[in-house]
């Protein structure tokens, strides 16, 4: 592996910077050959631990069915159903298919379902027990709705890229926080029988280039060249903590992993997945991401869709009678498709018809499938308070006190609900409808020119329609209710006798100068299928300080689907209150008008960094773009050359002070921190793990080695709840300053103390050694730091191995 690792740094390293006559541009992807380790064959499934009886039962059914039944299982096929992808089914043998519906916040474009926060309000909640709660609601709503296979959750992109256009369908830019609540989500789903669907695999860090092109000249999708440990420390970190929790799929992305197919890289679906992690489940292609038959089937790919013709059907089937793949091969696929089915009990009875409640158009007549349970209203509206992150709070400016609220003027694009929220007829050149893909609020002609990679086309940095409660795309949530911040501010005022006055429209209104609060508030858009133009906007950032001069206390609210730079209103003295509002589902209005007034205290804390300036980002503040003339302007390349630094990581190695760093948020009360304690737990340890293989890598990575403990005290006026986090420096040149390795969220009562209680793991303090291929963990001093935030840690100890 040595040799291996030492040829791509330095092949990574020659495409920097290179000048290339017309001439050399490379027109073959021969050029390329040997850049992925090739792993194969695909590993057996294992008739051990929890899948033990689900695979003993599929093997069973499998043996039952010919050649032609099990190739069908591999490819989608149109259903009548409004499921975006359909297995079909065996009905001799009893089995009726599989509906695979969008997403991972939710069940996307049908009626009668919730709309739940995404996945970046969810990180910024960094709270395991409500990210638990939300998906065992999701997973009663698939259920319910005949969904066999939710699309979700996303964990990749994790968010290297900062104007990555997914950034916000994922939970956090690291590893750990990002893993922590992946596992909360597939363990909360899978409860109620669903099947998780953990996506993309792997590295898919750009929307740029993530397509081949489908006329003119031929690019391929772009090739996320990573290095061996650094995809072990960061982008399969998270994977590891979903195939733990037992998900029954994996969704390959469209990149090329290292210049080869993410559904078709035998070393990262063969290898890293259903090898090193122990994947028991099937992995499924996103749709259109197959790009190869006997390969991709070699490979470790077990269902294309949205169908598998062309590649797969009937070639499969010549493939397998002419020895290209072998039988064995094809019945791994149908076993692991069909185990998982088996796992979850959806060969049970009482699991409803797949597609049952999708109907394929919902302005026809349809039976009404109503998904939401009403016990969800609690963890609606706190999955949307506690994703709010308060950044700043001059002097108390906030709460506000009903009390002294004469006349509160509001502004801005993203206080109010869109005009529409309703199915409708799509127009001609369109591929998909607004409410269907959350773009009420957007430009849906943006979005459907820009998905299928349409590079030349200018792009909006906001959604100026109406407020956000979701990004665009697949991962949209289906908006069946809204409360928007102006409708919940007008109840609000109702109550308190407090005078209105409004503008949505103008970048630069009057402002009432008796007006004891003005409230402003703005977005940050973003969507599948290209990427943020920019991290800030002059429209919404004139307005703000246009505002602000007029108006002594100007509160800023940022419905923001990613970073949302604040430098060029951030001092002005009369912004008195910043939020950053995310992305919170239908409560959206309803939460941050009780966090404003002070019933809901904040709590929510970034799961990234805002920095001072773009540049703080350095390069990876844009995609890679390739456009010719160019050596590599038909396989465009991403070089993953700064390893494991990104976000907080780059900026305790390049010593950047960040405008609000990660794991930031402030409170109502105040909490004190004290009485670090760190112990061993005298667990015996060698240098690599020496357990078996089970589901997310060998067993003993999770052996805890050691607890660190603090007390936290709310030393304010007022009940609140506090992020502990935990940050460990492992020792070794070449490692981050400090990582992520502990969280906790307690709730705590005015002028009382908790005890917090971090374990430790083998994993936690482990490095990836890319000679050994296994996780090390070194002899030698663990620094240990406890605190408010990644830049705020006061206490400090230390942990020797």
């Amino acid at each position: 592996m040595l040799s291996s690792n030492l040829r791509s740094l330095l092949w990574l390293l020659s495409l920097n910077g290179a000048v290339i006559a017309q001439e050399d541009v490379i027109s073959s992807d021969d050029f390329f050959y040997g850049h992925s380790d090739p792993v194969y064959p695909t590993p057996e499934l294992t008739e051990a631990g929890p899948w033990a009886a689900a695979v003993a039962k599929a093997r069973n059914l499998v043996g039952q069915l010919s050649i032609e039944e099990k190739v069908n299982l591999t490819g989608g096929v149109t259903s009548s159903t409004g499921c975006s992808g359909f297995v079909p089914g065996i009905e001799r043998v009893g089995f009726p298919g599989l509906c695979l519906a969008d997403a991972g916040q939710g069940v996307r474009n049908t009626d009668y379902v919730h709309s739940w926060p995404s996945g970046i309000h969810v990180g910024a909640s960094w709270n395991k027990d409500l990210t638990r709660q939300r998906a065992e609601f999701l997973g009663h709503e698939a259920r319910t709705k005949g969904v066999n296979v939710l699309l979700g959750p996303c964990i990749g992109p994790i968010g290297r890229v900062v104007e990555g256009g997914r950034n916000w369908e994922g939970f956090s830019i690291d590893p750990y926080l990002s893993g922590g609540l992946v596992y909360e989500t597939v363990s909360g789903v899978q409860s109620a029988g669903v099947i998780t669907s953990t996506k993309h695999f792997i590295a898919q860090e750009q929307e740029t280039h993530r397509l081949q092109t489908s006329s003119g000249a031929l690019v391929e999708s772009v090739s996320s060249n990573v290095d061996d440990k650094t995809i072990h420390e960061l982008y399969l970190w998270p994977f590891a903590e979903a195939v733990r929790a037992g998900t029954g799929n994996i969704m390959c992305s469209f990149n090329r992993l290292n210049n080869s197919y993410a559904c078709q890289n035998s070393k990262g679906l063969n290898g890293l997945l259903k090898g090193e992690l122990g994947f028991q489940g099937w992995v499924v292609s996103d749709w259109g991401a197959q790009m190869s038959g006997v390969a991709s089937a070699l490979a470790g790919l077990d269902v294309a869709m949205p169908s598998g013709d062309g590649k797969w059907g009937g070639n499969l089937t010549l493939a397998v009678n002419n020895g290209s793949v072998p039988e064995s091969q094809l019945d791994n696929m149908a076993t692991r498709i069909l185990a998982s089915w088996f796992q979850m009990k959806q060969d049970q009875p009482d699991y409803p018809a797949p597609g049952f409640g999708m109907p394929a158009d919902l302005a026809a007549p349809h039976e009404v499938v109503d998904a939401r349970n009403p016990k969800a209203r609690v963890t609606l509206f706190d999955g949307a308070a506690e994703g709010h992150v308060l950044v700043k709070n001059v002097n108390g400016a906030l709460p506000l006190e009903s009390a002294k609220m004469k006349l509160i003027s509001m502004f801005g694009y993203s206080a109010k609900a869109p005009n529409r929220n309703n199915q409708e007829l799509k127009k001609d050149g369109e591929f998909f409808t607004a409410w269907s893909m959350g773009t009420s609020s957007a430009n849906n002609t943006e979005l459907n020119k820009a998905f299928f990679g349409d590079l030349n086309l200018s792009t909006s940095a906001i959604a100026p329609n109406g407020t956000l409660v979701s990004g665009g795309g697949s991962g949209a949530t289906a908006q069946n209710l809204i409360s928007a911040p102006y409708d919940a501010l007008v109840a609000q005022a109702y109550e308190d006798g407090t005078a209105l006055f409004w503008d949505f429209e103008s970048g630069s209104p009057l402002v009432n100068p008796t007006s004891d609060a003005c409230i402003v508030v703005g977005n940050a858009w973003a969507a599948e299928g290209y990427d943020r133009p920019a991290l800030r906007d002059d429209f919404t950032d004139g307005l703000i300080n246009n505002v602000a001069d007029q108006c002594a206390n100007t509160i800023v609210v940022f419905h923001n689907a990613g970073v949302r730079l604040v430098d060029t209103f951030v001092d002005h003295p009369n912004v008195t209150a910043i939020i950053f509002a995310h992305l919170p589902g239908q409560e959206s209005g309803k939460a941050l008008i009780s966090l404003l007034y002070g019933k809901t205290n904040p709590s929510g804390r970034l799961p990234y960094t805002v920095a001072r300036n773009e540049s703080d980002y350095g390069s990876l503040e844009k995609p890679d773009k390739t456009l010719a003339p160019d050596m590599y302007q038909a396989f465009p390349q991403s070089n993953f050359t700064e390893g494991v630094f990104i976000d907080y990581r780059h900026f305790d190695a390049q010593n950047i002070t960040p405008r609000y760093e990660f794991g930031f948020g402030l409170s109502y009360t105040t909490f004190q921190y004290s009485n670090l304690a760190v112990s061993k737990t005298g667990t015996a340890v060698g240098p690599y793990p020496t357990g078996p293989v089970v589901e997310g890598g060998h067993a003993d990575l999770w052996e805890i080695i050691a607890n660190v403990t603090a007390q936290v005290s709310n030393v304010g006026d007022r009940d609140g709840k506090e992020v502990a986090q935990l940050y460990v420096g492992i020792p070794g040149e070449g490692v981050p300053v400090k990582q992520l390795r502990g969280f906790n969220k307690p709730s705590i009562k005015a002028g009382e103390t908790v005890c917090i209680t971090f374990g430790l793991t083998r994993r936690d303090l482990s490095v990836w050694d890319v000679d050994a291929q296994k996780w090390l963990l070194q002899e030698g001093t663990y620094s240990i730091s406890v605190g408010r935030s990644s830049r705020d840690l006061p206490l400090i100890g230390t942990l020797d191995i």
